[in-house]
């Protein structure tokens, strides 16, 4: 009786002075490495974490005693900081920084996180104090590197996620889709975080003389951009030709992967009927590139330049897509009313020759009810395939004809196996 009431009550103090010791072994040690001497460690930090949880325990609602701690902690330390404004470093710098006061706050605050709050949440706010901590110079380089126009993307994702997103209505505007103007946005902004995912890995991630990899990625950003890339540089670079040939058929082979993602983010019942159709079409087509890839000579490495790739956040490409998502959806009701699962898949080839996206998300928005879950899987075959059929024209076109027959043959490969899984779905 006495240890089940004992152990519940000591388990966050065990936790207090573990996470904190943990805390303030990793801050000196960032500090000796840069051969600063800075209040705060070992012994200090799990001080400060005791003496906030006890304030908070003896005084909760409301955290008087807590606070009065608090404002006594950041006197210090707000004096602490002027008298190092005053001094200077051998760069001629003030010699203070406000990571050394801010990390004593924390160290203060683990206290009463951790009895008031579930125990991830103060293993968390250590965590990431401490990787905040020690990974300053991995940080500053990376913020060296972006430029101001990332900030601004980056900027212009969070509007369009969190801001846009909420405030748009889930009611239907018109009786010619059950399309609404959140699903419209939904769809793009999951298209959209696919994309931008894909662009920050090639942009600041992936070496840059790893072709496949790029590749891969490549199609989940846009596997006819990819293409297009592709074959300009087997244009330009015969000696990396091979490399382009296997990277178009890799592209376009995570096209499938990439819309299956999307799908399941909608409909599930659709993703599923799919899923075993699109991964054996991913798997066939990486298969293939590899074999070319391996047996027939890669030519010097060369990733496609990244330069070349536009940011899909832009709100010209917003516009296009929800424009195209809504006249796509407004479409494909018609016909399926019109002329039933036939002009369905007659809509779906035609697509293919453009964005398929727009297609693929207005059936698995509204596929139940008005198309049926097979007939809309039938459909999305179809598009990848047609589509598959115009990236191999593509892929000749712009290379002026030096990606030889092998992207071809792979990418109508692709489309025969597709044709031949909506056969078996419709």
């Amino acid at each position: 009786m006495t240890s089940t009431l004992v152990v519940p009550h000591i388990v966050p103090w065990l936790l207090i002075l573990g996470l904190s010791f943990f805390f303030g072994l990793a801050f000196e040690e960032f500090h000796a490495r840069a051969h600063h001497k800075r209040p705060g460690g070992v012994r200090s930090f799990p001080l400060l974490a005791t003496v906030g949880g006890s304030l908070y325990q003896l005084d909760p609602a409301p955290p008087f005693l807590l606070g009065v701690g608090l404002l006594g902690l950041s006197t210090w330390l707000a004096l602490y900081y002027w008298h190092g404004m005053a001094e200077t470093s051998v760069e001629g710098l003030p010699n203070v920084g406000l990571m050394a006061p801010i990390c004593n706050v924390i160290a203060y605050l683990i206290g009463p996180i951790a009895i008031a709050g579930p125990p991830w949440m103060a293993i968390g706010v250590t965590v990431a104090a401490v990787l905040l901590l020690t990974a300053r110079e991995t940080l500053h380089k990376l913020a060296q590197r972006i430029e101001l126009f990332e900030i601004v993307n980056a900027g212009r994702y969070l509007l369009l996620t969190g801001l846009v997103l909420p405030l748009l209505s889930d009611k239907p505007v018109t009786t010619l889709t059950t399309i609404t103007p959140y699903q419209i946005w939904l769809a793009m902004v999951a298209v959209s975080t696919i994309s931008y995912a894909s662009y920050l890995l090639r942009r600041y991630v992936v070496p840059t003389g790893s072709g496949l990899l790029v590749a891969i990625l490549g199609g989940i950003y846009s596997s006819t951009v990819t293409t297009i890339v592709l074959a300009r540089r087997a244009r330009t670079n015969p000696e990396t030709r091979r490399e382009a040939q296997s990277g178009i058929v890799l592209a376009n082979a995570v096209m499938y992967l990439r819309l299956l993602i999307v799908i399941a983010l909608f409909d599930r019942g659709m993703a599923l009927a799919l899923a075993p159709w699109m991964v054996s079409l991913t798997a066939a087509g990486a298969l293939l590139a590899f074999v070319w890839y391996r047996f027939r000579g890669a030519g010097a490495p060369s990733a496609p330049p990244i330069a070349q790739v536009a940011n899909p956040l832009g709100l010209g490409t917003a516009a296009t897509f929800a424009t195209l998502f809504v006249v796509v959806s407004i479409l494909a009701t018609f016909v399926m009313r019109r002329f039933g699962s036939g002009g369905v898949y007659s809509l779906a080839g035609i697509i293919g020759i453009t964005d398929i996206n727009p297609f693929v998300l207005s059936l698995a928005q509204h596929s139940t009810g008005v198309i049926p879950t097979p007939v809309g899987a039938a459909a999305v075959l179809i598009a990848t395939s047609s589509n598959n059929v115009f990236q191999s024209i593509y892929a000749s076109a712009y290379s002026g004809g030096k990606t030889g027959l092998a992207p071809v043959a792979g990418l109508l490969l692709l489309a025969i196996g597709g044709l031949a899984a909506a056969y078996r779905i419709g």
